[in-house]
């Protein structure tokens, strides 16, 4: 699946800015930048890795910078920046 750069999300409390390049290599990379990182870290990038793969997006260079967003509003934000990335309609039949 090619993949361009995309955003999703704002810097505003309980949300998180989802950016998504090309990998240079096989496989998701995942840097997380989080207010709850030492609480929550390992469940945010979780969401954003099961997110990411049912959406079928293998390979890519994500961002997350994350201002204590619930999981509901990480999935909506990585699943944004997704459709931007690679212009695939999630709603489509």
């Amino acid at each position: 699946m090619e993949v361009k750069n995309a955003v999703a999300g704002t810097l505003e409390s309980g949300d998180i800015l989802i950016q998504i390049a090309p990998a240079n290599t096989a496989g998701l990379h995942i840097e997380l930048d989080s207010t709850v990182a030492y609480q929550f870290g390992k469940q945010i990038e979780a969401v954003i890795a099961e997110t990411l793969q049912n959406f079928g997006l293998t390979d890519a260079e994500v961002k997350a910078t994350d201002k204590g967003a619930l999981d509901c509003t990480i999935r909506a934000r990585v699943t944004a920046a997704a459709v931007r990335a690679t212009g695939k309609d999630v709603w489509a039949d």
